[in-house]
């Protein structure tokens, strides 16, 4: 699948530009990388955490593969449970030397001196190997704190036989999903165009990216925090107003009852993301051929998303850089690991490679079967070349999860209580907040 993508000419113009910004955290030199050696016969040891499927085969796939560097893995938690693992591992003096970590996390704790600054080891790597709208989510006030390991936009997976069944095409823009949800649910009233309780401010905050909001930004050496704009409000407006009228289910995501709903024909679509795609043999295996993939719906019907999640390789505080940056290239853009990882996994996975290198790999081993021969490759890579520029995480992202997560299925609220909570922590941290 290799191919000349317009994503690497798309600049995802992050806003963090000022240095100050991050001058807590000066960790880690700014020395060239060179291939790590080995001491008197003996293998550099580094230690590498992660939550992601196939970590530990991809070490053992690299350990064999060269003699200079050995490296342990360990196994942490997702989600907050593991974030707060490698916290306290940082605070300890005792973290790995390479972890994973999601993009919204990374200004958080750049900014709090807890990340190794990669811009020698890595910074090259980064800029010649990846596109430029995910490196801008890497470099952050003028160095690389991470190197990208997926990109994850926002797409739409449809039930067809729903669809064909009421005579309801496949909606290209957000007003024509309404329409769409009215025509379904009116001719089957158990059958709602999607769920959309609340459970994962990731997902809002990612639509709010696609219709051109900027959560965060700078002035100067301030943070600028704005989560009730107009494009956040229109967004949450149009989601609150599809369950007010029963058009979507309030069974939140990732909450009991949204596989039975998905499985058994209760929703008509799914909002998700590229890495979505993997889940549907596992997770509804009756449904195969039913489902299918296209664009997520956009609000004037030009192509144009936002982003789900998101992996990245980081160095911790007291990381062994040179040896860390080494194993973190050949992770992120050697074939080889990941076919380890692919041919590791039970089931299926459609995790787009930020490396459009390692995209042909991931696309082989897919069994397009599921989606009747689509190729979920092809289509999220496009997808991924129509991510709205502009965006960028801020240094306080967790705080603001925690409060979105009170809100249940009113989005509206989530975007006032994200507001609040980002201010006082930004507050609370010491930073600037620009008025």
């Amino acid at each position: 699948m290799s191919r000349t993508s317009r994503t690497a000419r798309i600049a995802l113009t992050a806003s963090i530009a000022s240095l100050s910004l991050f001058a807590t955290a000066c960790g880690g030199d700014d020395r060239d990388s060179g291939k790590a050696g080995s001491d008197g016969g003996k293998p550099v040891e580094i230690t590498y955490w992660s939550a992601t499927a196939g970590a530990k085969e991809t070490v053992d796939a690299f350990n064999k593969s060269q003699k200079d560097i050995k490296v342990t893995f360990g196994l942490v938690p997702s989600g907050p449970e593991g974030v707060q693992k490698l916290t306290n591992a940082i605070k300890a003096g005792n973290a790995p030397d390479v972890a994973t970590m999601d993009y919204s996390m990374l200004p958080e704790f750049a900014s709090a001196g807890s990340l190794e600054d990669l811009s020698g080891a890595s910074g090259a790597l980064v800029k010649e190997k990846f596109p430029e709208n995910i490196n801008s989510l890497v470099n952050l006030g003028g160095k690389t704190w991470a190197v990208p390991f997926d990109v994850t936009p926002i797409e739409m997976f449809y039930r067809k036989d729903i669809f064909e069944k009421h005579k309801v095409a496949v909606p290209k823009t957000w007003d024509e999903y309404r329409a769409a949800a009215e025509k379904i649910t009116k001719a089957d009233p158990s059958v709602k165009i999607t769920n959309f309780g609340g459970g994962d401010p990731a997902l809002l905050a990612g639509l709010s990216w696609q219709a051109g909001a900027k959560w965060y930004g700078t002035s100067g050496d301030a943070w600028k925090v704005d989560m009730t704009d107009a494009a956040s409000k229109k967004v949450a407006t149009y989601w609150d107003d599809l369950l007010k009228d029963g058009l979507a289910s309030k069974t939140p995501l990732w909450g009991e009852g949204e596989q039975k709903e998905r499985a058994t024909g209760k929703t008509a679509t799914i909002i998700g993301a590229a890495w979505s795609a993997g889940s549907f043999p596992v997770s509804y295996p009756d449904a195969k051929g039913k489902w299918a993939v296209a664009p997520v719906p956009t609000w004037d019907g030009k192509p144009a998303t936002g982003m789900y999640g998101g992996t990245s390789f980081i160095a911790p505080k007291g990381s062994d850089t040179e040896a860390a940056a080494e194993f973190i290239e050949w992770v992120t853009t050697n074939p080889e690991a990941m076919t380890a990882r692919i041919k590791s996994q039970k089931t299926p996975s459609s995790a787009l490679p930020a490396n459009e290198e390692m995209r042909a790999v991931a696309a082989k081993e897919f069994d397009t079967s599921y989606f009747n021969g689509q190729d979920v490759y092809a289509l999220a890579g496009q997808a991924a070349d129509s991510i709205v520029p502009g965006w960028t995480w801020g240094p306080v992202n967790g705080a603001v999860v925690s409060a979105q997560g009170t809100s249940g299925a009113d989005h509206t609220k989530a975007l006032d209580l994200g507001q609040a909570a980002a201010e006082k922590a930004i507050k609370d941290r010491g930073l600037k907040l620009a008025e």
